[in-house]
């Protein structure tokens, strides 16, 4: 058994303690939370005492990339298109051992600085499996490409062989889910089928979505690199008239279960409600979205929704740090009260002072238990 005594214990679900303490049983469960004089002190437990530190429950990074840790710095495109030609060109390039060391120091980098949580998007499957190896906690969303409809089968088909693959690792503490990446790498019957896929299986969803002035473009007019790109490849597209929320919306993706949508800067009330109503929370990534010019989420609209909202990293190859906080904490600046920035046990991320959610939804948000 353990027993930590701090100046300052903040439980979340309740007000700072001030000498508290915290008595986790043989388990790792917490046995007991309170002032230190209240919290029982049996025989033969480890004590440890900080006397001027404030003790808080492990943060959630809700978006990470954690194969991608070890092309921290590799990367020094600006412009959104390029940046995200240049990271497949610097994955093309590494070895399955190197994606595998690198998962495991992107969880190893996420423990020291305070995460105990992640929700984890890639296409190797080394994250679950680094995850499972450690112990560790969180959901791995297993990414599927492919923007030309006349290749939906084969993109499919590899997403059901990587979920059978992954299945075994996928343990209490590690779960599972898939990702369509995003609407300028996946067609309308992948995105379609991904979401029967899902439904099917009970598997939680991630997806990128409406995260640049280019998506957005590609999605409601049908112009921008994106879509210069894909018509350079041959593959067909139509304006949707629309934003990428409402597509999405429209190809039932969003109603498909438990589903995160990472990034939402690119987003209006309409789209917030969208969200709102089909379930769906957020994971702002503000660290990130800067270096491409992307602009701001909307994020004081969010509570008023009121919305599920946390907080991600996106991965050290966009934004540097393996932790959420520099992201939560100045949320305030943005509309989000920083004290809000705080979840319960039940929510996305938290800060180091205790506070209010962010609002609640009917359903259980997508995103693992810490």
């Amino acid at each position: 058994m353990l027993r930590i005594r701090a100046r300052s214990v903040h439980p979340v679900t309740a007000p700072p303690i001030e000498d508290g303490a915290v008595l986790v049983d043989a388990d790792g469960r917490i046995a007991a939370v309170g002032p230190n004089s209240r919290v029982p002190a049996p025989p033969g437990v480890r004590a440890l005492e900080f006397s001027d530190a404030v003790l808080v429950p492990g943060l959630v990074n809700c978006h990470t990339h954690l194969e991608l840790t070890h092309l921290a710095g590799k990367n020094a495109e600006r412009e959104f298109a390029p940046w995200i030609r240049a990271i497949r060109a610097l994955k093309d390039g590494t070895t399955p051992a190197e994606f595998s060391r690198s998962a495991e120091q992107g969880v190893r980098d996420c423990w020291a600085a305070g995460v105990t949580c992640v929700a984890d998007t890639g296409s190797t499957g080394a994250p679950l499996a680094a995850l499972a190896r450690l112990g560790g906690r969180g959901i791995y969303y297993q990414e599927v490409f492919g923007p030309d409809p006349a290749k939906c089968g084969a993109s499919l088909h590899e997403l059901v062989a990587a979920v059978q693959r992954l299945r075994p690792l996928a343990t209490g503490r590690a779960r599972l889910g898939v990702s369509p990446h995003a609407p300028y790498t996946v067609s309308d019957p992948l995105y379609r089928a991904t979401a029967e896929l899902a439904r099917r299986e009970r598997l939680p969803v991630a997806l990128h979505l409406a995260e640049s002035r280019e998506e957005t473009a590609l999605v409601r007019d049908g112009a921008g690199p994106f879509a210069d790109a894909l018509r350079a490849r041959g593959i067909p597209l139509a304006a949707q008239q629309c934003s990428p929320v409402q597509y999405l919306l429209r190809l039932g993706v969003l109603e498909s279960g438990d589903c995160l949508a990472i990034h939402c800067v690119q987003v209006d009330e309409q789209d917030i409600a969208i969200l709102r109503d089909s379930g769906v929370a957020v994971a702002a990534c503000p660290r990130s979205n800067r270096p491409h010019g992307h602009g701001a989420a909307p994020r004081a609209l969010f509570p008023r929704a009121p919305l599920r909202l946390g907080f991600g990293c996106h991965s050290v190859a966009g934004s540097g740090a393996a932790a959420p906080c520099a992201d939560a904490v100045p949320a305030g600046v943005a509309g989000v009260p920083r004290a809000h920035a705080v979840r319960d046990r039940r929510g996305a991320v938290r800060e180091g002072a205790g506070g209010q959610g962010l609002g609640s939804a009917p359903r259980a948000p997508p995103i693992p238990d810490p």
